[in-house]
């Protein structure tokens, strides 16, 4: 019974072994023949992903693969080989597709660290600002989506009150990198994720707008067509844009403000008016010639005085 046993196991040894030369063959068989036809087709073989690939996803020979491709449209940084592809530990800085070319670009450099510097296009920035549920479109800006920046603030100037704002449009085209400390959204999650932080990408200028910015006013998002690129007018709305809000007071009596009220006339008393020259008595005729006059306690009198002493 135990030798019979033995033959059995035996013959199931040599079976699995036959297997797998044979499997090995096929493969190998499959991998010449994918690379006769396209020495004859003048194509050329490059590594795509056999599988999704997130941020920060290992590359492996399970998730790679080799795929003929047209000789004049390789595009630039792919790999020729799953070694090459895979060499120091590198991981994806970006989503993959299946079927999808992996280029030098969209996976790490040696040593595979998958951080946010890595992401970043030469002279391009990462700066955070804050969001919220309004501010940041109810948790559907997710990484990778393309965004408007606009600036809420006070119409600056004398005379203006916190009734009079202002939206700018600060910033158009603007990548997000990540939303709080998420650079990916996770697999299975479609439901929308408030966050209190978006990373977007931006030159020096822009973040230096950006920061400064976020000291002036509110800023808020505003998501856009990921394929429409095209610039808008970036027009400023003021609080007059809204519409005139004194068209709603019309007919209602509300009394004035204070400072708007008539202030009281004060009025003078009136010195009485001079008497007509009529009502007045009539004074003595002055006399035209030489006069003396006299006076007699409080009264004085004129005389006239004729040539040497004469009246």
């Amino acid at each position: 019974m135990g030798a019979r046993n033995f033959a059995i196991l035996a013959i199931a040894i040599v079976l699995g072994v036959f297997a797998v030369i044979m499997a090995n063959a096929w493969f190998s068989g499959v991998e010449e023949r994918q690379e006769r036809v396209a020495e004859e087709q003048q194509l050329t073989r490059i590594v795509v992903a056999t599988q999704p690939l997130e941020f920060g996803s290992a590359l492996t020979p399970e998730n790679l693969r080799m795929q003929n491709f047209p000789a004049g449209s390789v595009p630039a940084g792919a790999f020729n080989s799953i070694e090459a592809a895979m060499q120091g530990g590198r991981v994806a800085l970006r989503p993959i597709v299946p079927g999808e070319p992996v280029l030098a670009d969209k996976v790490s450099g040696s040593g595979g660290r998958a951080v946010l510097s890595t992401l970043l296009p030469d002279g391009m920035r990462a700066v955070s600002i804050p969001v919220s549920a309004v501010t940041g479109v109810s948790g559907f800006v997710r990484p990778g989506d393309i965004v408007d920046i606009l600036l809420t603030r006070q119409i600056p100037g004398l005379g203006a009150t916190q009734q009079d704002q202002m939206v700018d449009i600060v910033m158009e085209g603007v990548q997000v990198l990540a939303i709080d400390q998420m650079a990916t959204q996770a697999e299975g999650s479609e439901a929308p994720q408030v966050g209190n932080t978006a990373v977007v990408q931006v030159d020096q200028f822009g973040a230096q707008k950006l920061v400064l910015a976020n000291r002036v006013g509110q800023l808020s998002l505003v998501l856009r067509n990921v394929e429409n690129q095209e610039p808008g007018p970036m027009l400023t709305v003021t609080s007059r844009d809204l519409g005139d809000p004194s068209i709603y007071l019309a007919g209602r009596q509300t009394p004035p403000p204070a400072d708007s009220r008539p202030a009281p006339q004060i009025v003078y008393a009136q010195a009485p008016a001079p008497a007509p020259a009529a009502a007045r008595p009539a004074a003595p005729p002055r006399p035209s010639g030489p006069s003396m006059s006299v006076i007699r306690g409080t009264d004085s009198t004129e005389y006239p005085v004729g040539r040497l002493g004469g009246q």
